[in-house]
């Protein structure tokens, strides 16, 4: 087990921003993806960004430009930083470990953007 425990969720208004931070209480360098999806309500979880284990990066479309994901191996710890945010950004967040034959995510921490 991997226990993932994110914080950094809350309210904040449009076009602000928040960073979550996703710490697990083992190492995650072996991991070979460390992820952050959302899920609002009515839709199905949806990957927002993912760093491998040599830091290359990935994102959901509407967040290019817009949300950083970064790993911390030292600290096991992994980041989302988001700016310029939208009410449709609006969702509980999941921090997820993945490699071959392991997925562990997070309880999740609510992201709220409205005026």
């Amino acid at each position: 087990q991997l226990p993932l425990v994110e914080s950094g969720g809350g309210l904040v208004q449009p076009g602000g921003s928040l960073r979550l931070s996703c710490a697990a209480s083992g190492s995650i360098s072996s991991f070979n993806f460390m992820g952050w999806y959302r899920q609002a309500p009515g839709n199905q979880r949806e990957l927002v960004a993912r760093i491998t284990m040599s830091g290359i990066t990935n994102y959901l479309g509407s967040v290019k430009g817009r949300f950083t994901i970064s790993r911390d191996n030292a600290k096991n710890t992994v980041y989302l930083q988001m700016s310029s945010l939208k009410p449709e950004d609006t969702a509980v967040y999941y921090c997820n470990a993945w490699e071959p034959g392991m997925n562990y995510w997070g309880q999740g921490t609510q992201v709220t953007v409205s005026s």
